[in-house]
């Protein structure tokens, strides 16, 4: 299987982080977005220490994806330097790792909406309550 992680975010601004994060999904640039806010951060930034509230965001998705998250978000986040990071996805819920697989895929347009059939998950997109996120 395709290596996975998760691709961690921080913005000034939450509202913009969750509308980015939304472009992230829409553009099958990660599967998923899990916005937190208010997060209380303390850096150094040019010899100053700064305390600041901002958004944080955990994507899910392909490694082989985190090169073209970082120049969009480098493109369009309004800090200098934004604060972007991973961590190895090694294991998991095998029907949530291939989820994030299929719906990251370059080339996919659309996931099959037969890949999760396993008890209480989404079997046709839009169609149940219950889905994989």
């Amino acid at each position: 299987m395709t290596e996975l992680c998760e691709v961690v975010i921080t913005a000034p601004d939450p509202d913009w982080l969750k509308d980015f994060s939304r472009k992230l999904v829409e553009q099958r640039l990660c599967a998923s977005a899990h916005n937190f806010a208010p997060v209380q951060s303390i850096y150094r930034w040019r010899g100053d220490i700064y305390e600041r509230t901002e958004g944080r965001v955990s994507l899910h998705t392909r490694r082989d994806r985190v090169a073209e998250i970082v120049t969009l978000a480098k493109q369009e986040h309004p800090y200098e330097v934004p604060g972007i990071s991973t961590r190895a996805i090694t294991d998991g819920n095998p029907d949530y790792l291939a989820w994030i697989n299929a719906e990251t895929a370059p080339d996919q347009r659309q996931a099959s909406p037969d890949l999760c059939l396993s008890k209480g998950a989404l079997r046709s997109y839009g169609q149940e309550q219950s889905h994989i996120p």
